[in-house]
């Protein structure tokens, strides 16, 4: 391919002469004595240098030269110019001619110009392969990267599952010697506490199964037309009943001038439950005196949003090291009473809607639970 040249001149004397030149020094030589001629061979053979001279009838070379770097910005082309063509030339240098060289031609000043051509073109055919090579290295350490995430991040599950079931098992275990002891001492007391430690714990590992496998599940999203102000209600009103048996006082606030948009109502209800029961735990664990506890939850009309769902609580609050670490993995903010998993499927079905979720909590304080929607899927 690099030893392919077309030769295009219209005086027939300099093909001839040129073009045995060349053959000697091993090119496979195409000529043609016009620009029209040459563009028809240039389309056939795609020779990787064109030997052109300049002024020509009809098409000139400069025109050529234009018209060949449209079609194939890689081939080479050395310009043939006359003493007097100085201007040519170098406007052909504009039009990235790789030299040019003036009539009549000296042999040296041809094979420099050939010589120049094709280190351009092995350079090109060089820089394309290390360019090939170096994304296939890319690609190759994307996916052993990849991979090594992907273990990583199966350690750190098995082992924030380990520890969530060492609790329950752990609890389990409690409940049994209770139970144990209920039975040695024929205590009705010790019986009763001890079945009920076993049947909060067997309760624990069914959720926790359960949790694992929604988490596992690909987050299909079903989206439809839906108001947010809806779920907002449904949520309360099923949680309702457990705050005020603990004495808080759960709130809506919500938006008027929300519009209904596509997201997916189940998905959402749930990411939304999680966290009002979250916020109901959160005021239960709270050991300060407050005159109120209370839940409010919140729709807002945020700008670039379909909507912007809050869920607010004065309860227990978190540090700044549990709010850095509270959408990952198993982490809880409950001790024993938790397993980290209820947060890290509402990041998924949030995530899964192109959404965000973030926290602003401080100890003692309280947290607000952020969720922003994208108004359209």
């Amino acid at each position: 391919m690099e030893k392919t040249i077309l030769l295009v001149d219209d005086e027939e004397g300099i093909r001839k002469v040129l073009g045995i030149s060349l053959a000697d020094a091993g090119y496979v030589v195409h000529t043609a004595a016009s620009g029209e001629e040459a563009l028809g061979i240039f389309s056939k053979e795609h020779p990787a240098i064109v030997l052109t001279d300049v002024k020509m009838p009809g098409m000139d070379g400069i025109e050529l030269l234009q018209k060949i770097k449209q079609e194939s910005p890689d081939t080479e082309v050395i310009m043939i110019t006359g003493h007097g063509d100085m201007d040519l030339a170098i406007r052909s240098l504009k039009y990235e001619a790789v030299d040019f060289i003036t009539k009549p031609i000296n042999d040296d000043a041809l094979e420099i110009a050939l010589n120049r051509a094709r280190e351009r073109i092995t350079l090109r055919r060089q820089l394309r392969e290390y360019t090939n090579n170096l994304e296939q290295l890319v690609h190759d350490r994307t996916k052993e990267l990849v991979e090594a995430e992907k273990l990583a991040a199966v350690g750190q599950t098995v082992a924030g599952l380990s520890h969530a079931i060492k609790n329950i098992a752990g609890g389990l275990k409690g409940g049994a010697f209770v139970l144990e002891k209920g039975i040695e001492l024929d205590k009705r007391k010790y019986l009763m506490q001890g079945w009920e430690m076993v049947k909060g714990n067997v309760d624990k590992i069914t959720n926790l199964s359960l949790d694992l496998l929604n988490y596992a599940k690909a987050t299909d999203i079903n989206y439809q037309l839906s108001e947010p102000n809806q779920q907002v209600h449904e949520v309360v009103s099923l949680m309702k009943h457990r705050a005020q048996e603990h004495g808080i006082h759960l709130k809506i606030d919500l938006a008027p001038d929300l519009n209904a948009f596509y997201f997916d109502p189940e998905l959402i209800h749930g990411c939304l439950l999680n966290l009002v029961s979250n916020a109901i735990d959160a005021c239960m664990d709270d050991d300060l005196d407050r005159k109120e506890k209370e839940v409010l939850v919140k729709t807002v009309k945020a700008k670039g949003w379909g909507v912007e769902f809050q869920v607010i609580d004065n309860g227990c609050g978190m540090d700044k090291e549990s709010k850095e670490k509270i959408f990952q993995g198993f982490y809880s903010t409950k001790g024993t009473k938790g397993t980290g998993i209820g947060l890290m499927i509402t990041k998924k079905m949030v995530d899964g809607h192109k959404g965000i979720i973030k926290v602003e909590s401080e100890k003692g304080a309280g947290s607000k639970f952020i969720i922003r929607l994208p108004e359209k899927p």
